[in-house]
């Protein structure tokens, strides 16, 4: 067997986000959207006498302490709920912006959980593999097993997965950080008195329809977000004046937005051009779904 098992982190994108409201216990419901792109964060696990966990990589110094990463919560959850638990030393190549609206921590979370269900042979569907995921953050869930869906309730309702076009994206994110409460808070959602149900808001699956139904709807989140931080509005424009560019939207709370393309070639050339452009932003060409 190899020493070490590798897995990918990939960056979580809202297509659409729809707040439904306040809970009463301070969370929000929302319906989503969500596709995972092929750009993203990597976690090795290697053979170690306790959990243990390094972060490397161009974005690693803004991760935050080691002892608030996401993927040792992960690690611990899911120890609580598997008796004598293989785990070791993992290694996180942090390559995504942090605190972008990309789920970036809940991938990486993700990733650390499905590598210690390889080493432990549980499958995916293991509920307490789900169980830790849904301890861990809204976000985990979702990023467990990486594919298109419908997400509805805290994050924690989740849709099978949805057959999507692949989509040509650019990902751009001007450096700068969205505190999500803070997102929320400009939001002022009103409250509500019960969980929302599953969405049966499903989209075509054409790549035109898909276009269609996205520009029908948007991000409930984009407008506070650009009264805290209006470089977002700044990046929405450039990307807008790309030539080639379908649709322009923010993704999560920010501050990370997205450009749809007709062709990868077409998303690479407009990447490459904006790069030129603004050298100091953190900018992508990826493929979505």
């Amino acid at each position: 067997m190899p020493s070490a098992r590798a897995e990918r982190a990939p960056a979580k994108v809202n297509l659409t986000l729809r707040i439904v409201g306040r809970r009463p216990d301070g969370f929000h419901d929302l319906e989503s959207l969500v596709v995972f792109a092929s750009v993203g964060d990597a976690l090795t696990l290697a053979a170690g006498a306790r959990p243990s966990l390094s972060v490397r990589g161009p974005t690693a110094g803004l991760a935050g302490a080691i002892a608030d990463n996401l993927v040792l919560k992960a690690v611990h959850a899911l120890a609580e709920r598997v008796d004598s638990i293989r785990s070791g030393r993992f290694v996180l190549s942090k390559r995504l912006p942090v605190a972008a609206g990309l789920g970036g921590g809940s991938a990486d979370a993700a990733a650390a959980l499905r590598l210690l269900a390889r080493k432990n042979r549980l499958d995916l569907d293991d509920v307490r593999l789900r169980e830790a995921a849904r301890a861990t953050g809204a976000d985990v869930p979702v990023c467990l097993d990486p594919r298109p869906r419908l997400m509805s309730g805290i994050g924690d309702i989740l849709s099978a997965p949805i057959e999507l076009p692949r989509l040509a994206a650019v990902l751009v994110n001007p450096r700068v950080a969205v505190p999500t409460k803070g997102v929320f808070e400009k939001l002022a959602a009103p409250r509500v008195l019960r969980a929302a149900a599953m969405s049966e808001d499903y989209p075509p699956t054409d790549r035109a329809g898909v276009i269609k139904y996205l520009a029908d709807r948007g991000n409930d989140l984009e407008a506070p977000a650009i009264a805290l931080q209006p470089v977002v509005a700044d990046v929405l424009d450039a990307l807008r004046q790309l030539s080639g560019c379908r649709l322009a939207r923010m993704s999560g709370s920010g501050a990370t937005c997205f450009a749809l393309f007709d062709s990868a070639k077409a998303a690479a050339a407009a990447a490459r051009m904006l790069r030129s452009r603004q050298p100091n932003w953190w900018v992508r060409s990826a493929t979505l779904g």
